[in-house]
């Protein structure tokens, strides 16, 4: 398996993309059923070649991710090309940006001498989905790039 499979609450969800997944496949609920029981490992395989198809559909898509924590954000933008970060730190013990508070200080003191910002590029490896299935491993969540886009603006 490339990625990683798909959370029950996930395949719940993608239910009709499975039934048709199996269907390609010639396979009936009826025979899905008889192989989640006599052959339960083939059942697993199929789970995860299924996970794997979804999130590369997934991942081709994605154009934006985010990195939050206490103290930085870590915003992507995830071009055909590279992959380019904007970073900030926020030097103040006391703000969690993770909280509403915490935000609300930041949006206030965005320019303050309390947060450096960072800017890189990187060029993806040879298999640019894989990247960006890193960056979501390590807790980025896919976003629309709102902040992204505010920050480049700004601090262009």
């Amino acid at each position: 398996m490339k990625y990683s499979r798909l959370t029950k609450q996930q395949l719940e969800e993608l239910h009709q993309e499975f039934i048709n997944f199996l269907a390609t496949q010639s396979i009936t609920g009826d025979e899905w059923e008889s192989i989640k029981k006599e052959k339960p490992a083939v059942a697993e395989e199929e789970l995860d070649v299924f996970s794997d198809l979804i999130w590369e559909g997934v991942l081709a898509k994605v154009q934006y991710v985010e990195n939050i924590s206490t103290q930085q954000m870590h915003l992507f933008y995830l071009t055909d090309k590279i992959m380019k970060l904007i970073s900030v730190k926020v030097m103040n013990p006391e703000i969690d940006l993770t909280t509403e508070v915490g935000f609300a200080w930041f949006r206030k003191n965005w320019q303050s001498d309390f947060v450096e910002y960072l800017t890189a590029s990187k060029m993806y490896t040879a298999d640019k989905n894989l990247d960006k299935f890193k960056l979501i491993q390590q807790g980025a969540v896919i976003t629309k790039g709102e902040l992204y886009q505010w920050f480049e603006k700004v601090i262009s």
